[in-house]
């Protein structure tokens, strides 16, 4: 579970386990989520988390896969671009040195 506030409306809200980082949010096992008490005064908002919402959606793995194929080739490309040499002129690398041709 998540546990973020809003200290403005004086609630605290526990939800589904957030699927990236912010600075006032915090992560609970179950056990902790459930314990969960509050200032006097403030309210708490629990949304339900059932076992069918578990995990991430098929649109959401492909997205993901579709990002990481992008990312990969720009690298190769990016690669390919900054290793082309002319012909003729091409040297062997092995780390930061060079051999230089005859």
């Amino acid at each position: 579970m998540t546990l973020t506030y809003i200290y403005a409306e004086s609630t605290a809200v526990v939800g589904p386990l957030a699927t990236y980082s912010e600075p006032h949010a915090y992560d609970l096992c179950v056990l902790h989520g459930t314990r969960l008490k509050v200032p006097n005064g403030w309210n708490v908002i629990k949304a339900e988390i059932t076992n069918e919402d578990v995990g991430p959606s098929d649109d959401d793995l492909m997205v993901i896969a579709d990002a990481v194929r992008e990312v990969a080739i720009q690298t190769v490309e990016k690669n390919s671009v900054k290793n082309a040499a002319p012909l003729g002129q091409q040297l062997g690398r092995r780390g930061h040195l060079r051999s230089v041709p005859n």
